[in-house]
C-alpha cells in the first residue's frame, strides 16, 4: 500500500471513532495533554527555527485545537507556515501560508515557498513528537466518512476547488 493509500485508510479509521456528535474530538480526547504536546512543539520549533513561534490555544468549535505559526522573517524564503494540529489520532498538517496554497510540502519547496532545510525542521520536529504529516492534497479530497458533513448542505465549505462540501480537511482541520 502506497503512502497516500496508508494515510487516506488512517483517516478513515479515525472518522469511525466514538464522540461526541462525532465530530470536534473523539472520546478520551485529553486537551491538557495534547496543550502540553503543542507546547513543547512550539518550543521545538522556536529553538529549530532560531524565533519566537506563536501558539493558538484559543480555538474552539473545531476539529483542531491548536495552530502554531512560524513567522515568514523565520522562515528562508520569508513566507509564513501554519502547522494545525487535530483533535484526532495526533494528525497535523503544515500549510504555506494558507489551507489551499501548496498540495504538500514537496510542492511549497519546488514553488519557493518553502526551503528544503525548512522542510526538514518541521517535519523532523512532527515526528519526533509523534504526529502523522498530512499533506493538504489528500485533505482536500471530498469527504466520504461516516459523520454528518458526509450529507450534502451539512456544511458549508467557504474556500478551495469543493466550496460548499466538506473535505478530509473539514473533518480533521477546521471550524464546524
Amino acid at each position: 500500500m502506497d503512502e497516500d493509500a496508508q494515510v487516506l485508510a488512517l483517516l478513515h479509521t479515525l472518522d469511525r471513532l466514538p464522540g461526541p456528535e462525532h465530530l470536534e474530538f473523539p472520546d478520551g480526547f485529553d486537551y491538557p495533554l495534547a496543550k502540553a504536546r503543542a507546547i513543547r512543539l512550539k518550543d521545538r520549533l522556536n529553538r529549530d527555527f532560531g524565533r519566537s513561534c506563536h501558539l493558538d490555544d484559543q480555538i474552539q468549535d473545531a476539529s483542531y485545537s491548536f495552530m502554531i505559526t512560524i513567522p515568514a522573517e523565520a522562515s528562508a524564503p520569508g513566507v509564513p507556515v501554519g502547522v494545525r494540529l487535530s483533535n484526532f489520532g495526533s494528525l497535523a498538517v503544515a500549510t504555506t501560508p494558507g489551507p489551499d496554497s501548496h498540495d504538500d510540502l514537496d510542492h511549497a519547496v519546488q514553488q519557493g515557498a518553502l526551503s528544503a532545510a525548512d522542510r526538514s525542521r518541521i517535519e523532523a520536529a512532527l515526528r519526533d513528537l509523534g504526529y502523522t504529516l498530512v499533506p493538504p492534497r489528500l485533505l482536500h479530497e471530498l469527504y466520504d466518512g461516516v459523520t454528518r458533513l458526509a450529507d450534502q448542505g451539512s456544511f458549508y465549505l467557504s474556500y478551495g476547488p469543493h466550496r460548499g462540501r466538506a473535505t478530509w480537511w473539514t473533518r480533521y482541520f477546521e471550524y464546524l
